[in-house]
């Protein structure tokens, strides 16, 4: 009988323990948490932060960010990375400027930067599985080759076509009071973290991530994963090209420069380990918009602007900092 009594004693603490473990196990709650405390600071600071014009500012900023960052975090759960999405996102824009240009209908000219993203994907997919070049040196090389055919064309002279109104609506309207391109986001993040939680695609490639041997001999085809989702980041992309060449109606030779790094930063604020096998859409989104707010409130506070990056290369560090502590005390 003591016995029995002493074997239900530790009942209490494993219950918490197990509470314990199932927090530690939501990965996107230290961004979250980041989140919710840089808005809280920068609401204190300036009284601008949280008006209506100034937030649909600072969500309309961050959206095209966080539209490429959704095929980001899923390259990055294979384990793998995209250093093209700037180039397909400026030469998507580009394609889609010189079809209007060329006076084709609205709807062929947006099917041209779609098909020009797929593309890129397409080539970064098979450098990758059939060639089997690293990801980091195939996707370099297709940035390169973006860029340069941007320039090729453009001779570094920006495209101003002549565009319908209802074209331009895309990256300048409103619903209601929320920009469009917030909009898609949002309906974007919905679409694909159902896909990826939900589907069997979305197992797929996190048991490609996570260990792509043992989901090679589980029947998983590895190789048609990755080529999936190289395809669905050059796609996803060239939907923030068109959107940002919607915008401001030019299409720039340095569009979407260096973007990639805003990208890659996003996912892995949000949680997406470059290791492969973790992440989620709803993470890097939340990655994204904790970087977008750190630079509004760089702004609104009057801080040097040159320090922008550094403060974001500080909040990257953390987050990841923290979910390393967070695995090793769930390890533990």
């Amino acid at each position: 009988m003591l016995e029995r009594q002493a074997t239900a004693v530790p009942v209490g603490p494993s219950r918490l323990s197990l509470g314990w473990t199932a927090v530690l196990k939501v990965r996107e709650l230290n961004v979250l948490m980041a989140l919710l405390l840089v808005v809280a600071l920068i609401s204190f600071s300036t009284p601008y932060f949280m008006t209506t014009d100034n937030l649909m500012g600072v969500f309309r900023s961050f959206s095209l960010i966080a539209i490429m960052s959704i095929g980001m975090v899923m390259v990055i759960i294979t384990g793998g990375i995209d250093l093209s999405v700037g180039s397909v996102m400026g030469l998507s824009s580009l394609v889609t400027a010189l079809g209007f240009q060329s006076g084709l209908p609205t709807i062929v000219c947006i099917l041209g930067g779609l098909v020009t993203g797929l593309l890129f994907g397409l080539f970064n997919g098979v450098l990758i599985t059939v060639v089997r070049l690293p990801p980091f040196i195939a996707t370099l090389g297709s940035l390169s080759i973006g860029r340069g055919l941007m320039y090729i064309i453009t001779h570094g002279v920006p495209l101003t076509p002549d565009t319908p109104d209802i074209f331009s609506q895309i990256g300048q309207g409103y619903v209601g009071l929320v920009p469009i391109p917030v909009v898609i986001m949002l309906a974007m993040t919905i679409i694909f973290s159902i896909l990826m939680r939900k589907t069997r695609f979305g197992r797929h490639v996190y048991a490609t991530g996570g260990n792509e041997l043992a989901a090679r001999l589980s029947g998983v085809k590895t190789a048609r994963v990755k080529l999936l989702v190289y395809m669905l980041s050059g796609l996803i992309a060239s939907i923030a090209g068109i959107i940002s060449f919607s915008r401001y109606l030019s299409a720039e030779p340095a569009s979407g420069f260096g973007a990639e790094l805003d990208v890659i930063a996003a996912a892995a604020i949000g949680g997406a380990s470059l290791a492969g096998g973790v992440g989620s859409v709803e993470g890097a989104i939340i990655g994204a918009a904790l970087a977008g707010i750190i630079a509004n409130g760089v702004v609104l506070m009057n801080i040097d602007t040159y320090a922008q990056q550094a403060i974001t290369g500080a909040v990257i560090l953390i987050a990841v900092s923290l979910d390393v502590w967070r695995n090793r005390a769930r390890g533990g």
